[in-house]
């Protein structure tokens, strides 16, 4: 009895993620679909590949072997698909593009209207999402980065620079502007033990309120009146009672980039959404810098 592919990529899947639930997540099945395809594998090879263990599954030395022989396959395919779409010349059919979810509702909507009315062919799937999603493994075909680097396997293209500042509520913007000798609360990443560096001296006391660990918390708090935020500056002007207060300076922050895997930069698609996302944000760059 063979192994199926699919069976092979979910012992390479549960490697990985160390958890039923976790590996079914990652392949979109549930987790008895999972524990049946890892028996199913198994009984075809006639070897332990995990032992069960009460916090998930270990790989046996054989589960590593067939987890990593998956890999390689998944890696030939991708780079296979990748180099088929990099010679796609079609308008039509699927393209994924990623961006943070900030970023899509106030920059990225009329661009998308754009690209979906000049091209109603093409089936366009956007995913909103703060994290790195692997474009080497098929993940999105375009991403639009707020990065210092896009990465050594992607092609990119720098469009725009961008800057922070600290904005607060109207209140708070006035009573800043009262007394700037006064408390100044801060309202930061959870992972911040300090407030932000470069704060102008002559606002000297400062303090953390509180801490989130995302940035439409951070920016509600804001907006209530809670403190003062830290965020770019395109995000600060777009939301509606906040201000800009002299507290920080505005500073550097990471560029906004477009990034493709190589092997597609050039597909026609890919191509399409490029040529009309880069004159737009290079017309609209003042939304980015001081």
């Amino acid at each position: 009895m063979t192994v199926s592919w699919d069976d092979m990529r979910t012992v390479m899947c549960l490697v990985r993620a160390g958890s039923l639930s976790a590996a079914a997540q990652m392949l979109g099945l549930n987790y008895t679909t999972v524990a049946r395809r890892i028996a199913r594998a198994e009984g075809a090879l006639g070897v332990a590949l995990f032992e069960r263990l009460t916090d998930g599954y270990r790989p046996t030395e054989a589960g590593l072997l067939v987890a990593d022989h998956a890999a390689r396959m998944a890696d030939q395919t991708d780079a296979l698909m990748r180099q088929l779409q990099g010679q796609d010349a079609a308008l039509h059919g699927s393209l994924t593009i990623t961006a943070p979810q900030l970023l899509i509702a106030h920059i990225l909507t009329p661009v998308i209207d754009q690209f979906c009315a000049a091209y109603p062919d093409v089936d366009l799937h956007v995913r909103a999402t703060n994290d790195l999603l692997d474009l080497n493994r098929r993940e999105a075909d375009l991403a639009i980065r707020i990065s210092r680097d896009p990465g050594d396997t992607l092609k990119g293209l720098r469009l725009t620079p961008q800057y922070s500042a600290s904005f607060a509520s109207p209140k708070v913007a006035a009573q800043i502007k009262a007394d700037p000798h006064g408390m100044v609360d801060w309202i930061v990443y959870a992972d911040y033990t300090t407030v932000p560096k470069n704060v102008d001296p002559a606002y000297p006391h400062h303090r953390i309120r509180m801490t989130f660990d995302d940035m439409v918390a951070i920016r509600a708090a804001a907006q209530a009146g809670l403190g003062v935020a830290r965020m770019p500056l395109f995000l600060g002007r777009a939301s509606d009672g906040l201000v800009q207060v002299p507290v920080l300076p505005p500073q550097p922050y990471p560029e906004i980039w477009v990034v493709a895997h190589r092997d597609i930069w050039a597909s026609a698609k890919v191509a399409a959404f490029r040529e009309m996302l880069v004159p737009y944000m290079r017309g609209i760059r003042d939304q980015f810098v001081p």
